[in-house]
């Protein structure tokens, strides 16, 4: 009897807006389950593509799949919706959002990463004990331990082969091999865990919670002062959720917050042998790759990671937590322009799972769906064991002019910190020594030749850069145009902050965070740990110091250049602005000593930084949503903006000006703004322009997204175009 005709529903990893149809060769199908990657043909070239599905079909006319390449799915079926639910809304190809789900080595391009194998031993059921006293050692270990890899009694013993050898050939040892994942956390024992009784603001907190746990789609804010315990929440939930036999995904916005957070988690659950896999870019691809299996296996009850993990192949979820969900960095800013904690939200509700959203400064978006009672509100309004929040202090740098970055105040104050031998915190959101380098005889500085910015000025290694394209080059001793030897750096970055505090306080011990002290793997946490116990009294950094980190030793915190954020060409400049000094100035005081805070600004008078000096939110929100109500911007409106790029300028122009006519010939309710040059109008050698569609309501944007399918054809070759739906930046 002929066996009918298998078709397999594959995405391709590939710009293509559709899922493909091929025959499912016989010598296949028992391989060829729901979630594996295969490689197929597409047009003259050899593709990986991701099974979607396999049913009875008509084949006739269709190319058969050429490989089964994965023994195990990568990605249980129930995923399968949730990714082209995905791919659909951010108006992205089916199999590329699927390639940027999974790590690195699983995407289909470049080198594999492998499995690695290893030989494991255990103990063999005898009574008796092995003749030589390093066989005992060993034995005693393998007893302990159950089951050790070769690796592991290679870090306890010297050269432990012939040992090993001899315990298997007289019987006390087993030897087996197997897989051996690649663990971060090997050799680490877990922290010891503090567990203090709940506040009554917790208490309500976590009633409210489980109440609604297993039982459907529940979103919650949790909205709780910096300090206030949002950790605590959400350990004692998800432990809640665990004995259920639930499983959790926690979502951080910065790889830097995930040492504390993994530690945490892992104080309050290792012991129990509770599995936890941590998903982020700091890890190997190795760890990555194994970790990922690990989940998809099901040998993990907690996931924590970075913005992909909320890709993570967990089933049986019972609890979504986004930690500082206000954060711009969850949104991907090229390729898959997917917002980890909307999709979060998403895979909440097709899971029937409770969502968490917490934040001492939610998005404006947020707060305004949790007042208008789309989601629960969970107030947490004190600091834990009551705390008093920081003394902020607006220094006016238009009455105290520096003479150097720092103010006499902040001076002042740094010096009776480390009289004091306690520890501060300055931030400062630039990098390098400075911004740019000026000519102070002609006004020449100098520019990317990828990009429209100036390049970054680093003076400990003479370079200028540009910190989109990575473009470098030697400072001329004379300037190239006028001769003239008045080259010298102007503004401030870390670097530069850095050498004036050596300068300041010489016996200071003064550490550096942003992305150029912190490239190393690891690094993140070990400045970390050197700031936890007290090796650092000055931690000078970017926006990534400001973010959920614990130093109990810090009661100052200084902000250089508060109003750089203030005065962005954005909509969201005074939200960013608040949240980040509001969310810094929470770093101070956190221990039994109170804390001081001083935000130096030009402008002290503006009401992000008023009300961030007052700890006050809500205040913050009234001014600011009456400002966006009136000029319709989210949340009272919708925004995709449309992202023209190309090599030549003229093209791109055409195209961008051909697109935005079409699109207002049917925009009913929309509005079709532009085009214009992007903020960045050149970046990395590509011109570009940008057509932001604005609406009232969805519906209105998405006919017109529907029509973009079609236009985007017309698009002529040379020119890119990237759709950003809910776009979180408009550079």
């Amino acid at each position: 009897m002929v066996k009918p005709s298998l078709v397999a529903t594959v995405a391709v990893a590939a710009p293509l807006d559709k899922l493909l149809s091929y025959l499912l060769p016989a010598e296949l199908r028992e391989r060829a389950r729901v979630g594996v990657r295969l490689r197929v043909p597409l047009g003259r070239r050899s593709v990986v593509g991701y099974l979607l599905g396999v049913a009875e079909g008509e084949a006739e006319g269709l190319k058969p799949v050429a490989e089964v390449l994965d023994e195990a799915p990568l990605f249980p079926p129930a995923m399968i919706d949730f990714f082209l639910r995905a791919a659909e809304y951010y108006c992205h190809p089916p199999g590329e959002v699927i390639r940027t789900a999974l790590p690195a080595g699983l995407s289909g391009r470049g080198a594999e990463v492998s499995i690695l194998q290893e030989r494991f031993y255990r103990a063999a059921p005898r009574g008796d004990e092995p003749p030589g006293a390093r066989q005992r050692q060993i034995c005693q270990l393998v007893r302990e331990r159950g089951q050790v890899a070769l690796s592991e009694l290679r870090e306890h013993f010297a050269a432990p082969h012939a040992p090993l050898r001899r315990l298997v050939e007289l019987g006390f040892l087993e030897e087996e091999s197997g897989e051996r994942l690649r663990d971060p956390f090997l050799d680490q024992p877990p922290p010891p865990d503090s567990q203090l009784e709940p506040t009554p603001d917790q208490a309500r907190a976590l009633e409210q919670l489980r109440a609604k746990l297993g039982d459907g789609f529940a979103p919650f804010l949790l909205h709780g002062v910096t300090g206030s315990g949002k950790t605590e929440v959400y350990l004692r939930i998800i432990a809640a959720a665990l004995q259920r036999g639930a499983r959790a995904l926690v979502l951080v916005p910065e790889i830097a917050l995930t040492p504390q957070l993994v530690g945490r988690f892992r104080a309050r659950f290792a012991a129990a042998g509770t599995g936890i896999a941590v998903l982020h870019s700091g890890l190997s691809d190795g760890e990555r790759y194994d970790a990922w299996r690990a989940i998809a296996r099901g040998a993990a009850d907690i996931v924590i990671g970075a913005r992909s993990a909320v890709f993570a192949p967990l089933e049986r979820l019972g609890v979504i937590v986004v930690d500082e969900e206000h954060e711009a960095s969850y949104k991907q800013a090229e390729g898959f322009r997917y917002h980890a904690r909307d999709l979060a939200l998403l895979r909440g509700q097709m899971s029937k799972t409770l969502v968490l959203l917490g934040s001492a400064t939610p998005a404006l978006t947020t707060f305004h769906r949790a007042r208008e009672g789309q989601s629960g509100y969970l107030p947490l309004a004190a600091r834990a064991q009551e705390r008093p929040l920081p003394a902020v202090e607006l220094v006016d740098l238009v009455q105290q002019r520096p003479e150097g970055v720092l103010s006499a105040p902040l001076v002042a104050a740094l010096g009776e910190v480390l009289e004091a031998r306690q520890q501060a915190l300055l931030l400062l959101n630039r990098r390098g020594f400075s911004p740019y380098l000026l000519c102070g005889d002609c006004g020449q500085s100098f520019r990317c030749p990828n990009c429209e910015i100036t390049l970054t000025y680093y003076q400990k290694s003479r370079r200028l850069r540009c910190h989109y394209c990575d473009f470098s080059q030697a400072p001329p001793e004379l300037c190239p145009r006028c001769s003239g030897g008045g080259l010298a750096p102007e503004g401030a970055g870390t670097e530069r902050l850095e050498e004036e505090l050596e300068a300041l306080f010489p016996q200071a011990r003064i550490a550096r965070m942003d992305r150029d002290s912190t490239t190393r793997k690891g690094s993140h946490q070990q400045l970390v740990e050197r700031m936890s116990r007290g090796e650092v009294d000055i931690l000078i950094g970017t926006q990534m110091i400001a973010k959920g980190h614990d130093f109990p030793g810090v009661t100052l915190v200084g902000v250089v250049g508060a109003d750089s954020s203030l005065n962005f060409p954005d909509f969201r400049s005074a939200e960013r602005t608040f949240a980040l000094l509001t969310q810094v100035a929470g770093r101070a005081g956190r221990a039994e000593l109170p804390g001081r805070v001083y935000i130096q600004t030009f402008a002290p008078e503006h009401y992000a930084l008023q009300c961030a000096a007052l700890h006050d939110y809500q205040g913050f929100y009234e001014q600011e949503i009456a400002f966006r109500q009136e000029l319709g911007y989210p949340p009272f409106g919708y925004l995709v903006n449309l992202v023209l790029a190309g090599n030549d300028p003229g093209r791109v122009n055409a195209a961008a000006t051909a697109l935005a006519e079409a699109l207002a010939d049917d925009a009913g309710e929309a509005e079709v703004l532009g085009p214009a040059p992007c903020p960045l109008a050149r970046l990395r050698g590509k011109t570009r322009m940008q057509v932001l569609l604005k609406a009232p309501r969805r519906p209105p944007l998405r006919r017109l997204l529907v029509r973009l399918d079609v236009l985007r054809r017309k698009i002529p070759a040379g020119v890119a175009l990237a759709v950003d739906v809910d776009p979180v930046d408009m550079l």
